[in-house]
């Protein structure tokens, strides 16, 4: 491999082949561009990061900006030591590391269906894997979000079952319409999302990453489970293109309750 272009892993995955590579882009003043493909599929790179960074900001912004959110470490918030995320996707760590910037995060546990990806990180291979990793306030799981999503009993920590979070941020499929995988189709269901919802504290938040345009069917339904349903727009420029490009956040809150 040249120093300009080289591949740091690859393997063979459930979804396809996945590879890791880094590669100097001259025309962007020679910095280091981190890229992952899978299937054959272009997925993701550390230059288009924006509104990956956005769904930690927006997801937690919404728990912030209300005062009397009383899951997490507030005065009568049950005496926890900060709010408990989850995040679904690990990608280029750059969701988990913005939750880790936020100061009242106490704990992210990142669900992981890929052994390689958590490795990355681990052993720094990409360029926020020592910060995330190296946090003692993340943990990494490696499992299948979905199933555990599935399992209100046991639910996403399996070290403290029926646990409850303050937020999940999810950010794997390409959309609620454009699955990796079609095993992921039920989530996205009423039913998948009530089961979603049970985890959360009252008031908790579950942000959607999504690579498409605002959808009213996506949206009507998580309204049908949420009490509160938003989709944000993040814009950004997309330098491997060189054009202007956008995503979708939708933020939504369980009901406060008594």
């Amino acid at each position: 491999m040249s120093r300009s272009f080289q591949e740091l892993d690859h393997a063979e995955t459930p979804y396809g082949e996945l590879i890791l590579r880094r590669r100097r882009a001259l025309g962007l003043g020679g910095v280091d561009v981190y890229e992952v493909k899978l299937d054959g599929a272009f997925l993701m790179s550390s230059l288009v990061n924006r509104s990956e960074i956005a769904l930690a900001e927006f997801g937690l912004a919404a728990l912030e900006q209300d005062a009397g959110y009383r899951g997490a470490a507030t005065p009568g918030g049950e005496g926890r030591a900060g709010w408990d995320v989850v995040v679904g996707g690990l990608g280029l760590g750059c969701t988990a590391a913005a939750a880790l910037e936020h100061a009242r995060v106490g704990s992210v546990l990142v669900v992981e269906s890929l052994k390689e990806v958590i490795a990355w990180h681990e052993l720094g291979l990409v360029p926020l894997g020592e910060r995330v990793a190296g946090d003692a306030r993340c943990r990494f799981a490696h499992a299948d979000f979905f199933a555990r999503a599935r399992d209100t009993d046991v639910g996403f920590d399996t070290a403290e079952p029926g646990k409850r979070f303050d937020a999940v941020l999810l950010d794997i499929d390409h959309s609620p319409r454009g699955l990796l995988h079609t095993s992921h189709a039920d989530f996205y269901e009423p039913a998948g999302l009530r089961r979603l919802a049970a985890q959360l504290h009252p008031g908790g938040v579950f942000a959607l990453w999504s690579s498409d345009e605002p959808d009213a069917g996506v949206t009507d339904g998580l309204a049908e489970v949420f009490a509160s349903t938003e989709a944000r727009v993040v814009d950004f420029h997309n330098p491997h293109l060189d054009h202007d490009d956008s995503n979708t956040i939708y933020v939504c809150r369980t009901a406060v309750g008594p």
